[in-house]
């Protein structure tokens, strides 16, 4: 932890990420070891996750909440992701947007939370993130590593997602 601190210039600032660093890092470790399976690179994960948590930790306003809980998570998740496109890149495979993330447990209402619990990791962090968490588009897609342009798409084809998923809740087709 002590090399996180170092990157870091404020005491109010070290203190919150050590807070973070001590509540969150073995839901991390969990996060990023069910998609990778694998405890090295979940850590390498793990490490890449902290590191941009420094490099937003403005946008942190409270430590101990479902918020920074949920961030903290999909950052981690697609820190893990990114691992994984870049074995897929190196081995010239594609990959799509349908890994699973952490299971949800659903909350049995059938209704939105549902559904969106059965989305897809990618689609249900980008909407968590954009329509629960309030980031814009374009920090969104700074977090992600994306263009603008490219994290509007994939908000585009979530939203489309979480509606047909909706639908097919409701009985439609």
């Amino acid at each position: 932890m002590l090399i996180y601190l170092q990157m870091i210039e404020s005491e109010e600032d070290k203190s919150k990420f050590e807070a973070i660093y001590n509540k969150y890092r073995q839901l991390m470790f969990v996060a990023a070891n069910r998609i990778l399976k694998n405890q090295y690179d979940a850590e390498d994960a793990v490490h890449q996750a902290f590191v941009s948590i420094i490099d937003n930790l403005s946008k942190v306003k409270e430590v101990n909440c479902p918020e920074t809980r949920s961030y903290v998570v999909i950052i981690t998740e697609n820190k893990a992701i990114d691992i994984i496109r870049s074995r897929k890149r190196l081995a010239g495979e594609d990959l799509t947007e349908t890994l699973p993330g952490m299971d949800i447990p659903l909350p049995g209402d059938n209704g939105l939370a549902d559904a969106l619990a059965k989305l897809p990791a990618r689609y249900r962090e980008v909407l968590l993130l954009r329509f629960d968490n309030g980031y814009s588009t374009k920090e969104i897609a700074k977090m992600m590593d994306m263009t603008e342009g490219s994290m509007q798409k994939l908000i585009w084809r979530a939203k489309d997602a979480l509606r047909k998923q909706l639908d097919m809740d409701n009985g439609g087709v």
